[in-house]
């Protein structure tokens, strides 16, 4: 795991010999951030809840001579997610990036908005207890947990309450983690990433824009305007971060919520 030089201005990172396990990764970040950690040389499995997964993971499998394993599996189901990881072999990373992204305004009692505050916690919050703690037995000395939080892990907009709580939760849990398996040689970071051209953000965006009755294109500008960089990250702009918290060069990093939303917040 030990970074080497820098080649046309991107610190590169040596994976070779290590096993990633990364969820939610069919699409988005997930896929973004697998599929560099592969470019670095590892051994990766992807796990999501969706049948598509297998697909991808024959797909990355192509595109970079290599095996991928694809695991079907809904992370709030604790049995399948240990009949799940029970075929793997030895973690050395764990990235939990399994995750839901809904409105849930609170002055909206349909059962349809319960459903939905319920399965947002489900999957942020106990799929991410239940990954970590049936991975933990196949982890060791030296290995990294990255959770995937949120800018809103730090701050809070209206009408995302639950994936808001959801993503202070994660923060939470990954702090007590950290302090929890430290002695045991493993460090647990989190990701918080801004807003990133995903499939689930531009869901939210036009969300958004139809309960405030302005534009899509208005409302990305003024997320945008709030940036001190400006445009908008796509998923593969956040695996760089990942790998440093997976590599050496993170050694004495734990406990640590990183935010990387191209200026917006400046916490």
């Amino acid at each position: 795991m030990m970074p080497v030089a820098r080649k046309s201005g991107r610190l590169q990172f040596d994976f070779e010999g290590r096993h990633i396990l990364v969820t939610g990764a069919s699409r988005g970040i997930g896929l973004g951030v697998a599929e560099g950690f592969i470019q670095a040389g590892g051994t990766v499995s992807i796990l999501a809840v969706d049948e598509e997964v297998s697909t991808v993971a024959d797909q990355l499998g192509e595109r970079y001579d290599t095996k991928v394993r694809g695991l079907i599996c809904d992370v709030t189901d604790q049995k399948r997610v240990a009949s799940a990881l029970e075929s793997l072999p030895p973690i050395d990373v764990l990235v939990n990036n399994a995750g839901l992204e809904l409105m849930t305004p609170i002055t909206e009692s349909s059962p349809e908005i319960t459903a939905a505050f319920e399965r947002v916690v489900h999957i942020n919050v106990v799929g991410t207890y239940h990954v970590t703690r049936l991975a933990l037995p196949k982890m060791g000395q030296g290995g990294r947990i990255v959770i995937t939080a949120s800018m809103w892990g730090k701050t809070a907009v209206p009408e995302f309450g639950a994936y808001c709580a959801s993503k202070h939760a994660n923060i939470g849990f990954m702090r007590s983690l950290a302090k929890e398996l430290g002695p045991l040689g493993i460090s647990v970071n989190a990701v918080c990433p801004g807003w990133v051209r995903t499939a689930a953000s531009m869901k939210s965006l036009a969300m958004m824009a139809r309960r405030t009755g302005r534009e899509e294109t208005d409302l990305l500008r003024e997320i945008i305007d709030a940036q001190a960089f400006d445009g908008l990250m796509e998923p593969d702009d956040l695996a760089a971060t990942y790998l440093f918290l997976a590599s050496q060069a993170a050694d004495n990093i734990t406990g640590q919520a990183l935010t990387v939303d191209r200026g917006e917040l400046l916490q």
